[in-house]
């Protein structure tokens, strides 16, 4: 119960501290024609700092919670749906092409912004869309939310997370507009860079509910190996 409790919080410290490290260190005089950030920048980026804290706090005391049910002895694994995989690999690239177009915006490339932007977000729409058809998928194979506790806390798990990946496209939208009605390039490249954060972050943290999901060794057994 408690080694998935200590590996999430691990992984979810190394998380935290590798994007709070890119957050300080950059350093913009390096770059060539970098574009200037605006004076609202550090709270904007305090304020995204301590959404994540207290998304981070919810995720923990989820698992937790998924923890001490899990020693029960009715727990029941449900399968493993194969397009966990891909749909992780789409949050990935979406997570790539964020920081992609962040660092178009740091150069002042609105022109090489924009066509990352938009990938980013359809790569993220596409991820929404895959874990809907998982959804579909355990539906149909009897394994509704209440069918065990098992698939309960999946449920649980990746609408949790759905949700903070949907916050993050509203986010993702404004940005879009943006860049498409000639905003001024310090606050698009403000815009871009708290998105690719966020982005970082929401791929952090589905790695490791995915790796609890499907690594019984970890800690949890919410899928079983057996493939959907």
């Amino acid at each position: 119960m408690t080694i998935g409790m200590v590996f999430l919080s691990f992984l979810m410290a190394i998380i935290v501290g590798w994007l709070f490290r890119q957050t300080v260190h950059v350093q913009p005089w390096r770059a060539q024609q970098a574009v200037p950030v605006l004076p609202t920048a550090p709270a904007a980026k305090a304020g995204l700092w301590v959404f994540l804290a207290v998304a981070s706090s919810l995720f923990v005391l989820v698992v937790s919670a998924s923890s001490m049910r899990l020693g029960l002895a009715d727990w029941s694994p449900i399968p493993r749906p194969r397009l966990l995989l891909l749909n992780t690999a789409l949050l990935a690239f979406a997570s790539l092409s964020m920081e992609s177009a962040a660092r178009a915006g740091r150069r002042g490339d609105v022109g090489a912004l924009r066509p990352w932007l938009v990938a980013g977000g359809v790569l993220t729409a596409g991820f929404v869309l895959g874990q809907l058809v998982v959804w579909k998928q355990l539906h149909d194979a009897a394994y509704g939310m209440s069918s065990s506790a098992a698939a309960a806390f999946f449920y649980l798990f990746t609408a949790a997370h759905g949700l903070h990946v949907l916050g993050g496209l509203v986010a993702w939208a404004r940005a879009v507009s943006r860049a498409w009605k000639g905003a001024k390039p310090a606050a698009l490249r403000l815009n871009v860079e708290l998105c690719a954060t966020y982005w970082h972050y929401l791929l952090g943290v589905w790695v490791v509910l995915y790796a609890l999901l499907v690594s019984g060794g970890a800690g949890l057994a919410i899928c079983s190996s057996n493939p959907l």
